[in-house]
């Protein structure tokens, strides 16, 4: 059980809050979109999972695994400067294949997947409770393009909606292929 009560509900739509203020619209638009991506890989099998289409190498386990990953830089090690390991990357691993949170092994599994996502949510969400959008990374970026560059947490949510938008838009796909499923 996650933030979403039964792991199958949608978050409410933000269509509902059209004069919410902007901390409530941004978090219920990426509470929203987790919910959805979360959605698209229940209730497969693991087959389902790895199914890619065309050239494309995505799966909706190495987007949930993507997508815990994403979750785990953005609010433990950059919001709150946190060190912690990858949950999939090793030096080793990334010297191999730079995007190796996308390519499962077998042994990997999608309920794994899943329960890192969500592991990541409920601690992304604890950890900013009642933030201020305008609050800064603890952690300082170190960027060879932008010296001192340090996001707000606004800047964070922006981002994390735009990525779980994109990548939802691959689920769609990849769950319909896997077993005709459509919707969110």
């Amino acid at each position: 059980m996650g933030i979403f009560g039964a792991v199958t509900d949608l978050a409410p739509d933000p269509e509902l809050l059209p004069t919410a203020d902007e901390a409530t619209t941004l978090w219920s638009f990426l509470d929203y979109y987790r919910s959805i991506l979360i959605r698209k890989a229940e209730g497969i099998t693991e087959a389902q999972a790895r199914i890619t289409l065309g050239p494309s190498d995505l799966t909706l386990i190495g987007l949930v695994r993507h997508m815990a990953e994403v979750e785990r830089v953005w609010f433990r090690r950059r919001f709150m400067d946190i060190e912690c390991e990858s949950l999939y990357r090793t030096d080793a691993s990334v010297k191999e294949d730079p995007d190796v949170e996308f390519h499962a092994s077998e042994a990997d599994t999608v309920d794994e997947a899943l329960r890192d996502l969500r592991e990541e949510i409920d601690f992304a969400t604890a950890s900013t409770a009642g933030v201020p959008m305008d609050t800064l990374t603890k952690a300082e970026q170190v960027s060879k393009r932008i010296p001192d560059w340090r996001p707000t947490l606004r800047w964070i949510v922006v981002h994390m909606i735009e990525e779980y938008a994109r990548h939802c838009g691959h689920a769609d796909l990849l769950r319909q292929a896997a077993d005709g499923a459509t919707g969110d």
